[in-house]
């Protein structure tokens, strides 16, 4: 399994709480930065229908 290295969004400045992402061997991993042993596993489209979603702000209503 192919994987990268971990990339945080640039509006966590130099914040060290953020949450951090990179590709993984045909899945995307996610994990908060404070708490590294935990991954959180899906697939590009489940991913990319997440970004939507938070872009689109129709998850607002969630906080």
């Amino acid at each position: 399994m192919t994987t990268h290295a971990w990339q945080k969004s640039s509006y966590s400045g130099a914040s060290s709480e953020c949450v951090e992402v990179r590709p993984a061997g045909g899945i995307v991993e996610l994990r908060e930065s404070d708490d590294e042993d935990v991954i959180l596993r899906t697939t590009p489209v489940a991913f990319a229908n997440l970004l939507h979603a938070i872009k689109a702000g129709e998850l607002d209503q969630h906080v």
